[in-house]
């Protein structure tokens, strides 16, 4: 299984949203060997998820709240996102990391909180440019994944990596196919011996539908989390045929 996600971040607004949504309605793909999903703005999600209602595509949250309930102002829960259609959830995005603030410590309460719902969680982990200089690459992935998994009881829960280097996104430079791949072989195991099971680790960072097959088409990187190029309706249609090329091809 390959996974397409995009994450819409806050490009569009609700019209252009349902624009890209409609587009999607009749989008062909293996369902046995693809898994889309859209992660639109808070305010657009409820009609986007009725317009894909009944397609082969889901609808994500990109944030969420720790907390379950209560006095949190401006907050947003799992079992809201849940009740309203929400099959994924975003937790610990860079740009919510680093523009935010956000804690590993809420990360931790996030992932948890998603899983409580019944949400899958996709878990994003990514090195800055001053840790690639540095050659502290795994370390910081392991500090990330450490904070949020140790003690972690995930039983059979659904669980995705997103293995996002900070240095890559928007910037139009990717990290390489072949070195993502080694580094989803890292992630994929230093996972297991949080879990005792490996998960699907996908990867983002600057992936365009020009690119994306190389991604695809590795065995180690399960799927791509794509920003602002998912916006696009043209490129929607080159992205599904790449990743269903690739999917059946890998290396």
């Amino acid at each position: 299984m390959k996974y397409f996600f995009a994450n819409w971040k806050m490009y569009l607004d609700l019209e252009e949203s349902c624009a890209v949504a409609r587009s999607l309605v009749g989008l062909s793909f293996d369902e046995r060997n693809i898994g889309v999903a859209v992660f639109p703005t808070l305010l657009a999600l409820a009609a986007v998820r009725d317009i894909l209602r009944d397609s082969a595509v889901a609808v994500g949250a990109q944030n969420v709240s720790w907390a379950p309930k209560g006095a949190y102002t401006g907050a947003v829960s799992s079992v809201l996102l849940q009740a309203v259609g929400c099959r994924y959830a975003l937790v610990g995005h860079s740009e919510r990391r680093h523009i935010f603030g956000e804690t590993s410590d809420e990360v931790r309460k996030k992932l948890a909180a998603v899983l409580d719902a019944g949400l899958v969680p996709v878990l994003c982990i990514g090195e800055t440019q001053a840790d690639r200089d540095a050659d502290k690459t795994t370390y910081r992935l392991k500090k990330q994944l450490m904070k949020a998994l140790d003690g972690l009881a995930l039983g059979d829960a659904d669980l995705l990596v997103a293995y996002e280097p900070v240095w890559a996104i928007g910037t139009g430079v990717p990290c390489g196919a072949a070195e993502a791949e080694a580094i989803h072989g890292w992630i994929k195991q230093e996972v297991k011996s949080y879990l005792g099971r490996e998960v699907p680790v996908l990867y983002g960072g600057s992936v365009t539908s020009s690119n994306v097959a190389e991604y695809a088409a590795r065995s180690l990187i399960d799927g791509v989390l794509v920003g602002s190029a998912s916006t696009k309706i043209a490129a929607w249609s080159e992205f599904i045929a790449n990743m269903s090329r690739a999917s059946g091809a890998a290396l």
